[in-house]
């Protein structure tokens, strides 16, 4: 687990910076790692019918973060596609999923590096739910953190190998 110290800035600027460590040096590092260990195959695998492939998660991943940050908090135009991420089948090279998710984060980070603390509290209409900018930030990291599991278990099946993240 990586962590970020509290440097006396506010409580506010904290635990944003808490969540842009998780996205940008926690959980984008781990997709890359399995990305590297898979086949643009591997990642457009799918157990089921029914289930995501990687290649669809990190595309539901970049639409979730650019409209809920950089839109919703950000001010950025977007308009998403949401049922296209999860049905779409054609592959995408692994290097251009990877690059547009990697996009993703570094927009939203710098939005989140620029997010005013007083808008934490500031009500935002996303998608049917009003939620503060608080709670936007928490279920986006939250919400990359479930799918960076799924991305990992999905290695795991694919490989069979441990990817060490944790050497405890």
């Amino acid at each position: 687990m990586i962590t970020t110290p509290h440097t006396g800035q506010s409580d506010g600027r904290y635990f944003i910076d808490c969540c842009r460590t998780k996205l940008s040096i926690e959980y984008l590092p781990k997709i890359a790692a399995c990305l590297e260990q898979l086949s643009d195959d591997d990642i457009w695998w799918r157990a089921h019918e029914t289930n995501n492939s990687i290649g669809n998660l990190i595309l539901h991943l970049s639409g979730n973060v650019r409209q809920w940050v950089i839109h919703h908090l950000g001010g950025e135009p977007f308009e998403r596609e949401r049922e296209k991420e999860f049905s779409r089948r054609e592959h995408l090279p692994k290097q251009e999923l990877y690059a547009l998710l990697l996009r993703t984060v570094e927009e939203a980070n710098a939005v989140l590096g620029r997010f005013p603390d007083e808008n934490l509290v500031k009500r935002y209409e996303i998608q049917k739910y009003s939620v503060t900018g608080m709670e936007a930030i928490l279920h986006i990291t939250e919400h990359f953190s479930y799918h960076v599991g799924q991305i990992v278990y999905i290695t795991k099946l694919r490989t069979g190998t441990d990817l060490k993240f944790y050497d405890l």
